[in-house]
This record gives structure tokens, C-alpha cells and sequence, in this order.
């Protein structure tokens, strides 16, 4: 078996032939080190700055479109030269932990493209949430992937994690499905950086659900751009909510939302490990991101998880 340093060294070369090595790798919970190794070996010290790829996470609720949205992404994106990566994350198996739909599942693709890589992870019983094994795949296949996509289980605000994670959030929304206040209350609103409009073929009810929350985010004093799009023929706006999000990634603080990104991972990892009780032990939540907040900001998230183990002591 290929060592985490030997895999993370392959990514930074740009090998994108070990992106399903390195999925088995973070998804083994009996193989820390060397998935420690991995991380370290992409980090960005090891880089030399931030990892390529654009982070881009998309959520929203069940039926709203988003595995048929991806498919058209995937192929706007190859088409532009970009490679990809998609970790579409699924409730867990309660039989074996692993992910319900298998690799490929739902989203269409080329097989024989070497640079595209979809691959089915599982939530880890976390409803809604990211579990570490997910956060570490999405670490490490930056250093290799243009694109790499986090595509959530749509059942509400505890999606919120996956904003902890991605660069970009692009939040999903169907027309005809209910107040657009209604929408605004719910904590998964709290995170978009692009709103899309699935099903703009429907017409005036699509229309008349991008204007209604393009007002919502104006009288907010958000600038969110809010994007229609239809993945069925003839399909729509693609291009448009590609350059939304290569606009928003372009006006990032990167090393910012980066490091961040990390700490948050770390503390998850160390929650996941040692739940509440572990949190109390460091002084709860805030004393634990305080304490984050004062290492390198270059530091990897095994590194930082390990630093949150000595403070419990």
C-alpha cells in the first residue's frame, strides 16, 4: 500500500491517478498516521502557499437538482480545461458505515476522462454534516484538482459545516417550494455565496423565485448573487453560475478562509474523537477557537488536532 507522504507527494506533482488511493487512505480510521503524513505532505508549508484547486461546496434541500446541476458543471468545467474532483456525501449504512449510493451514482460523467474523479463518501451518521473523513479527502485532493466539490446531504441547517470547508458555497434552491422568507429564516441561508434557482425551464415560477430572493438578499444588504439555471434541455445558465463562482473565488481572501478552513476541521476532528465532554475539558468551544487562533496559520489539520490534545492534557 502506498504511504500517506508517498500519496501526498504524488498530489503535489499533480498525479490525479491517486485520487481513489488517497479516498481509501482518509476513509481507513485505523491508518491516522499515515493519513496525518498525507496532510502534512499537502499543507502549505509543503506547498509553498495555498493548495490550487477552488473548494466549492454545494448544498440545499432533497429534490432540489443538485446531482443533475453537477453533471452539467462537470462538463462545463472539463470543457474548460479544468479537472475535477466531487465528493458527494450520502447518509451512512448502518450495516457497514459506508456510503448508501455507490461511486458515481447520480451524476453523470465521462468514464474514460482521467480528469474527472467522483467518488460517493459517507456522512458518518453526522446528519447533515461533514464527517473528518470527507474534510481530509477535500484537503488533500486540492493540491491536485482544479475543482474539487463537496456536494452535502440536503436536510438543513446543520449543512452549515459544509462552509467550514469549501471556498465557495453555492446553495440550491428549486422554484414553487415556499416562501422565500421562509427560506431566509433557515440557518442554510446563512451561508450561500451564490444562490441558484434549479429548473429555470419551468419559467415564470423560476423567474419569479430568482428576482423574489435576489430582492431578499438586496434588502439584507447581501451581494449574493442568485443564478438561474436548467440542467435539462435545452439547458441554461451554466455559464453564468460558473462565472459567479470563479467571481467570488476571485475576491477571496484565500490564506484566510484557508486557514480557518483547517482550524475548523481540527476542531471537528477533536469533537468527533471526544465529543462534549472533550470540548468541556478545553473550556468549551470558544477557549478550544481561541486557542486555534494563535497557531501558524500554515499549520495541517492533524497538527492542530494533536495541539488541541495536549491542551486537554
Amino acid at each position: 500500500m502506498t504511504s500517506g507522504a508517498e500519496l501526498g507527494e504524488r498530489l503535489r506533482a499533480g498525479d490525479l491517478s491517486v485520487a481513489p488511493a488517497v479516498l481509501n487512505l482518509v476513509e481507513n480510521r485505523r491508518k491516522r498516521d499515515e493519513v496525518a503524513a498525507l496532510l502534512s505532505a499537502v499543507a502549505p508549508a509543503a506547498l509553498g502557499g495555498e493548495a490550487r484547486a477552488h473548494i466549492v461546496g454545494v448544498t440545499g434541500p432533497p429534490g432540489a437538482g443538485k446531482s443533475t446541476l453537477l453533471s452539467e458543471l462537470v462538463r462545463a468545467w472539463r470543457e474548460g480545461g479544468r479537472s475535477v474532483a466531487v465528493l458527494a456525501v450520502d447518509p451512512s449504512s448502518r450495516r457497514s458505515g459506508g456510503a448508501l449510493l455507490g461511486d458515481r451514482a447520480r451524476i453523470s460523467f465521462d468514464p474514460n476522462d482521467e480528469a474527472v474523479f467522483i467518488r460517493s463518501t459517507a456522512a458518518g451518521g453526522r446528519l447533515g454534516g461533514l464527517a473528518p473523513a470527507t474534510r481530509a479527502a477535500a484537503h488533500a485532493l486540492a493540491a491536485a484538482f482544479d475543482i474539487v466539490v463537496i456536494e452535502t446531504v440536503g436536510v438543513g441547517q446543520s449543512e452549515t459545516e459544509v462552509a467550514e470547508v469549501a471556498d465557495t458555497v453555492a446553495v440550491i434552491v428549486q422554484p414553487g417550494s415556499g416562501d422565500v422568507l421562509q427560506f431566509l429564516k433557515s440557518g442554510i441561508m446563512e451561508i450561500p455565496d451564490v444562490l441558484v434557482v434549479t429548473k429555470a425551464d419551468l419559467g415564470e415560477i423560476a423567474l419569479r423565485a430568482r428576482r423574489d430572493l435576489s430582492a431578499a438578499m438586496r434588502s439584507l444588504g447581501e451581494r449574493t448573487k442568485v443564478v438561474a439555471v436548467s440542467s435539462i434541455a435545452p439547458v441554461s445558465g451554466i455559464d453564468e453560475l460558473v462565472a459567479a463562482l470563479d467571481e467570488h473565488r476571485s475576491g477571496l481572501d484565500l490564506a484566510a478562509r484557508r486557514t480557518a478552513a483547517r482550524r475548523a476541521s481540527a476542531l471537528a476532528d477533536f469533537a468527533a474523537e471526544h465529543g462534549e465532554r472533550g470540548i468541556r475539558a478545553l473550556g468549551g468551544r470558544r477557549a478550544a477557537v481561541d486557542f486555534l487562533a494563535t497557531q501558524d496559520p500554515g499549520l495541517d489539520v492533524p497538527t492542530l488536532a494533536a495541539a488541541l490534545e495536549g491542551q486537554r492534557g
